[in-house]
């Protein structure tokens, strides 16, 4: 990771900077209904960002649940930082804060369509199943699984830069 980039705990008023600047990080897709100020209260742990000098350069947001999975909700990286390492760094903060919370396993989900997404969480080590009927009738996700190790996510060199955020959608 880029050493001008700190992971930190994402506020309430980052996440209004997020949403005024949400086509950024997701393109044409609204996804702004999906980000939940509650989580960032009760979660503040595992909600995370990425600043850089330019301003945040993407985030993560996540809980861990009392089953001992810690599921990431949204993460999302800005549209020139895509390719830099910057998802994979988020993700290993959000891996190391949802172990020392209990989790023993990751999990996220995306629609079959965003390859993208697909794409990236298999890099990271996730399986990827489709589970038919998963966000209801008709309504097919991609659920990623990956279990925590010592190391969640080895550094490794940058992959190509692609599509929009990743998680959920």
């Amino acid at each position: 990771m880029d050493p001008q980039v700190r992971i930190e705990a994402l506020t309430p008023a980052d996440l209004q900077e997020l949403l005024a600047d949400h086509a950024r990080y997701w393109g044409d897709r609204d996804l702004r209904p999906l980000h939940l100020a509650a989580l960032i209260h009760e979660f503040p742990s595992t909600c995370l960002l990425a600043r850089t000098e330019e301003g945040i350069g993407g985030y993560i947001i996540g809980f861990v649940a009392p089953s001992g999975v810690g599921y990431v909700h949204l993460i999302a990286i800005r549209d020139d930082m895509r390719g830099t390492g910057l998802g994979r760094s988020l993700y290993r903060a959000f891996a190391r804060a949802a172990q020392r919370d209990g989790a023993r396993t990751l999990k996220a989900i995306t629609s079959v369509g965003n390859t993208g997404s697909i794409e990236f969480h298999r890099k990271l080590g996730f399986t990827a199943n489709v589970v038919d009927d998963y966000n209801g009738p008709g309504r097919p996700m991609v659920v990623f699984a990956r279990e925590l190790g010592t190391e969640p996510f080895p550094i490794a060199a940058p992959g190509p830069r692609t599509g929009r955020g990743a998680a959920a959608g």
